[in-house]
Parts: C-alpha cells; sequence; structure tokens
C-alpha cells in the first residue's frame, strides 16, 4: 500500500465525517500515523510532518485530533528507525488511551446515574453512551430521550445503539428538548473540545439544551476523555467553530435564492456555568477544573504552535 495514499485517503474519511465523533477521529488519526510510520523507510522526519499537518487540517474543531496526532509525534530517536519504532509506540498508547479511557469513563459516571432515570442526550458520543450503557448493564432500569442532531442525523446512529443494547429510547427533533426537559433526570452529552476555562464546545444544539437544563433545573453532564481538553486555549486561541457545507442544511432551490444566506455551523460552545460535572477517566470533576488537567494530566507548560512536534503528554 502507498503510504501517501493511505494518509490521502485517510484525510478524506475524516474531512467527509465518513469518520466521525471526536474519540474515533483521534483513535483512526493514531491508526494512521501508526500504519505510515511503518510503511516509511526515507526521510522520517519530513514525511511524518507531511502527514500529520494533513490529517491535523481535516477538522479544525475536534482537539481530539490535534491532541493524538501530537502525542503521536513527540517520538524520538537517533536515526530514522529508532524514530519509527518511537512513533510506532507512541500510537499504539495512544490507542490504547482511547479504548481504556472510554471503559473508566463508562465505570465512573454510571454512578451518577439512579436507578429509574429517564436520560437525554445528543448526537452520538461513545463516551457518553459508555456511561448509559454500563448503567444498564449494572441492572438499572433506564431510558433514554435522543435528540436526532440535525443536519448529519448523528442521533440516528444513537437510537440504533440503544436498541441493540437492550435500553428503551425516545427519539425527539432537536427543537423537542424544552417540551421534553421536564421528564429528565439528568443530561449527558458528549464532548468535540473543553477550553482552559471548563467551557464546552460541542455538536451544535448542545448549548440550547444546557440552557433548558439549567431554567429547568436538570443536572447538565459533560462525558470526556482528557485528550478532549484544549492545550492552546491555555495560551489565549481561541476554538476555531467549523462551518460546514450549506448544502448538509437546504435544498438547492433554497440556496439559489436571491438575499437568502445559509449557515451550518457544526459546533457551539455551552458556558461552564451550564455545566454541573464533567466525568473523565480520572474522575469526576468541576469544569472549573479544566485547567488543572491541561497543565498536569497534558503536560503542557510551554509550546510552540507552530511546530507540530510539541512536548509529550503523559500516559499512565
Amino acid at each position: 500500500m502507498d503510504a501517501f495514499k493511505l494518509v490521502e485517503d485517510a484525510a478524506m474519511k475524516i474531512k467527509t465525517m465518513e469518520v466521525r465523533g471526536a474519540a474515533r477521529i483521534a483513535k483512526f488519526a493514531a491508526e494512521t500515523l501508526k500504519r505510515f510510520a511503518e510503511l516509511i523507510d526515507k526521510d522520517f522526519d519530513k514525511n511524518t510532518k507531511w502527514a500529520a499537518e494533513k490529517l491535523m487540517n481535516t477538522r479544525p474543531t475536534a482537539v481530539s485530533l490535534f491532541n493524538a496526532i501530537n502525542y503521536v509525534m513527540s517520538y524520538s530517536g537517533r536515526n530514522d528507525e529508532e524514530k519509527k519504532m518511537d512513533a510506532i509506540r507512541r500510537a499504539d498508547e495512544f490507542i490504547r488511551w482511547v479504548d481504556t479511557a472510554r471503559k473508566k469513563i463508562g465505570e465512573i459516571g454510571a454512578k451518577r446515574i439512579k436507578d429509574g432515570y429517564v436520560i437525554m442526550t445528543h448526537c452520538n458520543s461513545s463516551a457518553a453512551l459508555s456511561v448509559i450503557k454500563t448503567a444498564h448493564r449494572m441492572g438499572k432500569k433506564i431510558e433514554v430521550v435522543a435528540t436526532e442532531s440535525r443536519p448529519r442525523y448523528q442521533g440516528h446512529l444513537t437510537v440504533k445503539e440503544l436498541s441493540e443494547e437492550g435500553i428503551p429510547v425516545t427519539l425527539i427533533v432537536d427543537s423537542a428538548v424544552r417540551y421534553f426537559m421536564n421528564d429528565v433526570d439528568c443530561v449527558i452529552v458528549g464532548a468535540d473540545t473543553i477550553t482552559v476555562n471548563g467551557a464546552l464546545i460541542n455538536k451544535i444544539g448542545t448549548s440550547q439544551i444546557a440552557l433548558c437544563a439549567k431554567e429547568a433545573r436538570v443536572p447538565f453532564m459533560v462525558a470526556a476523555e482528557t485528550y478532549k481538553f484544549s492545550p492552546k486555549t491555555l495560551f489565549g486561541e481561541l476554538v476555531v467553530i467549523e462551518e460546514r457545507d450549506p448544502e448538509e442544511v437546504a435544498p438547492k432551490d433554497i440556496l439559489n435564492l436571491k438575499n437568502v444566506k445559509v449557515r451550518n455551523p457544526a459546533f457551539d460552545v455551552t458556558p461552564r456555568d451550564y455545566i454541573d460535572l464533567i466525568i473523565t477517566e480520572i474522575g469526576a470533576i468541576p469544569p472549573e477544573m479544566a485547567y488543572v488537567i491541561i497543565r498536569e494530566r497534558l503536560g503542557y507548560t510551554g509550546i510552540n504552535y507552530d511546530e507540530i512536534k510539541v512536548s509529550a503528554m503523559h500516559f499512565d
């Protein structure tokens, strides 16, 4: 297999959302860099930097992609062979991190779910679903209200997963969230990025759900692996909110109308004041602890973001 074609294909799969979901994107990027490293036999630094940049430019909002690539690219070695082996080792470590973190989040988060709870969720977060599935496997009788999550309808994936798990689930349109909020005991969503001040960047519509939950006094919890916390925001950088093709939202006859603009942001920002708890693989924390996660867990103290290769994160 051609190494460069491998990366080109992987980048296209991420960009077109054939591979989607922050955790899945992160794992897929690490797997791609691992395979690329195995195939490259010369100019290792130059070629892996090209591959990293190609993958990095696909989805600007999901920090999991950034952290996955930076983790693998923090390899070291005295020659190409040593660098290759270390990059492969680091890719395996990150892949293991993704797999184990989701399980731990499920175990920790399930303790916050009481028997008889009705849980609302949004989009198709593997971390949030891990909490719900784990609670169900513990024998707790729960029900789920899942949004469609337009315009890509990730909620349809969620209801299929929950149905297969044997969990009763109700699918609703996004605009019906407040109508059903009074029937809900808690909200659990995933995360694409968490900033240094504890704000959440997640699938468009999340902030409205959080606002409804706060108004109705329903606990709003976020399930997020620590690699979804953003080191860039520690140094003042703002998170870029990706806007996707308007054709995902409206047909061409609408797009062709005069004086009509159609916008399609993929994410929105939920203030930390709307978040009761962030469930990570190292424990359930208040959003105010985001700074500690970035400094202590991810190990970022000073970074030149013009370079792909940066200081390594800690991995347990």
